[in-house]
C-alpha cells in the first residue's frame, strides 16, 4: 500500500486518515484483523511508537477495536463507519465551498458547479 506524508501536519495524525480511508474504502472490511503495529510501520517507513499512536486514534474514534490476544480488528459498528464516513465527506464539501468562498463564488455558484461536474459523468 502506498503512503504518503507532507510536512505540514504530524505523521500519527496523516497515519490516521490513512488507515481511515482505508477503511471507510473497505481496504479493512468490518471485523478484519488489522496488520501487527510492527508490520504496519514498517509498511510505511515509520517508527512503531508512530504507528502505534495512529491506531490508538483509531480506536478512540471507534473504527478499530483492541484486544491483547488478538490485536486491532476493524470495528463491526456499521453506524460508526457510516458516520466517520459522512464526517470526511461533509469536510471535504466545507474545504470545497471555502476554497470557493475565496475565489469569489456563492454557495449557489457551487451547486452549478456540482451540477455541470455531473452532466460531464
Amino acid at each position: 500500500m502506498d503512503w504518503k506524508f507532507t510536512g505540514d501536519r504530524p505523521i500519527w495524525q496523516q497515519l490516521t486518515e490513512q488507515l481511515t480511508l482505508r477503511i471507510l474504502k473497505g481496504q479493512y472490511p468490518p471485523g478484519e484483523r488489522l496488520p501487527a503495529v510492527r508490520e504496519l510501520a514498517a509498511q510505511a517507513g515509520v517508527n512503531p511508537n508512530t504507528m502505534q499512536r495512529a491506531l490508538a486514534q483509531l480506536e478512540a474514534d471507534g473504527l478499530a477495536v483492541g484486544s491483547r490476544t488478538a490485536g486491532r480488528t476493524v470495528t463491526q459498528d456499521y453506524g460508526a463507519i457510516e458516520a466517520a464516513a459522512k464526517a470526511r465527506a461533509r469536510a471535504a464539501v466545507a474545504d470545497c465551498l471555502r476554497v470557493l468562498s475565496e475565489l469569489g463564488y456563492t454557495p449557489s455558484d457551487a451547486l452549478v458547479f456540482v451540477k455541470e461536474e455531473l452532466e460531464h459523468e
